[in-house]
């Protein structure tokens, strides 16, 4: 714990202006993140005695190392940049509002030639309407299984659209009247987008007009005699106001409005949102959060506008829905000042936004309902949060004393290595936190120093690497301090905007964590897409925090624990590896499978936890993440060499045309059934490349089957994608392992 005194800046550094301010650990990682209308003032405050300060601020000063500001114009910026760096570091200080659930939102993917209607979760696409958020997908296929019959928008997927199109016959929902069938020619591109602005107008809530139209229309062809389409457009009615009643009117005069609700207790907070349009409740969510500052419902409320209206850019596509801005947010509270944010929603929306606290009437009433759900579900979050950090903390205390650590593991990772009969060889690392999985720390890796199956010397490498990393982080970590510490100005540099400026500066240089991954720098993959790349990496600006995640660099926090999937043999190895770098405060163990031991470093006879124990059950979770993370990789980078070797022989074709033919077919073995005049309908590709590719795959003998020897089950097709039982990650009786 540091003295906040040390790094407390000087008297009269600190301008008396509005700005924001971060906090930072020793790690130089941001810790906490806040706006302010007099920085002097605000900043004064964390340093005064800290027996006065709330006990999770005092928490947050004595974890921090340094402070930083950055000055802005008016306090609609410090509203704007405190959201953007809160996304951008993700503080564990601040306040973060989590969904009780994932929610599901109805969306109509306006961006496609022919727009889609299908159930979305996480975050909002640009060119997407959405309506939502809704407490179950059931409820939303329902209602669109109404709507479908008076507008019959495409449903299908990608890959479902584009086999009907080739096949020239569409799904069962264009027999049955369900869909206009795009897919055959049936309606032209304008015609399905007609159908699809008018499917998103009645979500919106413009129901009454459309209504009074098809009435219109059924009583026209009633008159006209034609009583088959008269019967067509009274079901069709119908159907609508069916799906009407599943929204029931809760404000007479057709308001468009956001309600929020705030409950709490000194410890936690759960925000409720309804989101009402046309006079309906068109959608529900739900967050909750950890007061982790003193925070008083005001200022809960700011953080809830933050976070639900942040990525909204007052977009025609996504306003018609129950997304975006509404012209009215009613809370519990306004936030104080209350101007600036008006300001900032009025920025979102393009136009003015009431914002205030219901006083009387059916509003009134409304919140009172909104505010009943959220005392529910902060009750319900604290039953459930009770007896999971109560497992948890168990769990481990059951590993630390059964390890005879000192201290409880916070954090561990595990390694594990997968190959399929020795090819391929990858191994991968998962990360565990305070007993649960931080996806977006999770590494891959491609063995290189040898070739052939040899899981032990696998694990060596591996360590090693990761190892090494820390270690240069580490020494990167101390360089950086000394200069920041020497550099012109002296310590007080890092507290002011020179910092800031210096800080982005270095933006230029970028990695991206998470487990969906991107490439980094060197050629390097990162989270559930990659592979590490080369040990060296070079220089870096702005010392060990990447500046545009605000996290330590690659590998520069280190384990607790560390995890091996295997026995006795893979746990000397991780030993050693450690050993040779001068690693000593690192503990290392193993699970074998099977029996489930847990071996450590130089010892004969394993540890046996109790088959119930809840940090043995932790400890097989993180080693049944780290052979699925592993397994996964390994199968990905098989199905694309398979594919990719086979086409490499093709002269002439490059890779941009490799990649068109695999798109356009799906797989390597439609591929191969397909005709020279076929190949030939691949934008880029003429008939004598046509003839190559036929010829060579034909001269190739498709590769076959991958089969686990023991057992004669196949476990990956010609094509390079799981067949079987034994494709399953959580089968360990193949070879691919």
């Amino acid at each position: 714990m540091a003295d906040p005194s040390s790094y407390r800046p000087k008297p009269g550094e600190i301008p008396d202006s509005p700005g924001v301010y971060k906090f930072r650990d020793e790690h130089r990682r941001v810790i906490y993140v806040g706006k302010a209308k007099s920085l002097r003032q605000r900043l004064s405050s964390y340093f005064q005695d800290i027996t006065h300060l709330h006990q999770r601020t005092a928490t947050m000063v004595t974890t921090a190392a340094s402070v930083e500001w950055t000055v802005v114009t008016t306090e609609v910026e410090a509203l704007q940049l405190e959201y953007s760096w809160i996304k951008e570091f993700d503080p564990r200080f601040n306040v973060k509002y989590r969904d009780d659930k994932s929610y599901p939102s109805l969306a109509v993917t306006m961006n496609e030639e022919f727009p889609r209607v299908q159930v979305m979760r996480g975050p909002k696409r640009k060119g997407v309407r959405y309506f939502g958020p809704y407490a179950h997908a059931w409820a939303i296929r329902e209602t669109v299984d109404l709507l479908l019959r008076v507008f019959p928008v495409r449903t299908c997927s990608a890959g479902v659209f584009k086999r009907s199109e080739q096949i020239g016959r569409p799904c069962l929902l264009g027999y049955i009247g369900k869909c206009s069938a795009p897919c055959v020619g049936r309606v032209s591109p304008q015609e399905h987008r007609e159908l699809a602005e008018e499917f998103s107008d009645f979500m919106a809530g413009h129901t009454g007009t459309y209504l009074r139209r098809l009435e219109q229309r059924m009583k026209d062809a009633a008159a006209a005699m034609e009583y088959e389409q008269a019967a067509r457009l009274r079901d069709d009615i119908e159907a609508l106001r069916r799906a009407m009643e599943k929204n029931a009117v809760v404000l007479a005069d057709a308001t468009d409005a956001d309600l929020i609700a705030v409950a709490e207790d000194e410890l936690e907070a759960a925000v409720q949102i309804f989101h009402v349009r046309g006079g309906r409740v068109r959608g529900q969510r739900g967050w909750v959060t950890d007061k982790v500052e003193a925070v008083d419902t005001a200022g809960l409320v700011e953080h809830a506008l933050q976070q639900l209206y942040g990525d909204e850019q007052g977009d025609a596509e996504q306003s018609g829905g129950s997304g975006g801005v509404p012209k009215e947010v009613l809370v519990p509270a306004l936030p104080e000042p209350t101007e600036p944010v008006a300001q900032w929603l009025a920025g979102r929306r393009g136009s003015h936004v009431s914002l205030r606290v219901p006083q009387r009437g059916d509003k009134k009433d409304l919140m009172a309902t909104v505010q009943r759900n959220a005392q529910q579900a902060l009750a319900l979050h604290k039953t459930k949060r009770a007896s999971d950090l109560t497992t948890r903390s168990r769990a481990l205390e059951e590993i630390a004393t059964a390890l005879d650590l000192d201290t409880a593991p916070l954090r561990i990772e595990c390694f594990d290595i997968s190959h399929l009969q020795g090819d391929d060889v990858v191994a991968s690392m998962v990360v565990f936190e305070d007993g649960l999985a931080r996806k977006s720390e999770y590494r891959r890796f491609q063995i290189k120093t040898f070739a052939g199956q040899d899981d032990v010397r696998s694990m060596h490498e591996v360590i090693t690497r990761r190892f090494r990393r820390y270690l240069q982080e580490k020494q990167r970590t101390s360089e950086w301090e000394e200069q920041e510490e020497g550099g012109p100005g002296g310590p007080a540099a890092a507290h002011g905007e020179g910092q800031e400026h210096a800080e982005h500066e270095v933006r230029g240089e970028h990695e991206i964590h998470g487990e969906h991954g991107a490439h980094g720098r060197h050629g390097e993959e990162f989270g559930e897409s990659g592979a590490d790349g080369a040990d060296g990496f070079g220089e870096a600006a702005g010392g060990p925090i990447d500046p545009d995640t605000g996290r330590p660099r690659r590998f520069a926090y280190p384990p607790q624990l560390v995890v091996v999937d295997g026995g006795k043999p893979q746990v000397a190895a991780a030993g050693r590896a450690l050993a040779e770098l001068g690693i000593d405060d690192v503990a290392v163990c193993g699970l074998a499978k099977r029996l489930e031991e847990v071996w450590l470093p130089g010892e004969d006879d394993p540890v046996i936890l109790p088959r119930t124990s809840e940090g043995l059950y932790l400890l097989q979770r993180v080693r049944d993440e780290a052979h699925r993370f592993a397994i996964a990789y390994q199968r990905s980078k098989r199905s694309k060499s398979m594919k990719a070797g086979a086409l490499d022989a093709v002269p002439g074709l490059g890779a941009t045309r490799r990649q068109a033919l695999l798109k356009h077919f799906g797989s390597l073995k439609r591929l191969r059934s397909a005709t020279v005049a076929e190949i030939c309908e691949v934008p880029g590709i003429g008939r004598r490349t046509a003839e190559t590719v036929v010829a060579t795959l034909a001269a190739a003998a498709p590769a076959g089957p991958a089969v686990n020897t023991a057992t004669g089950e196949i476990i990956e097709d010609s094509d390079g994608r799981p067949a079987g039982p034994a494709a399953d990650p959580s089968d360990h009786r193949g070879k691919s392992r």
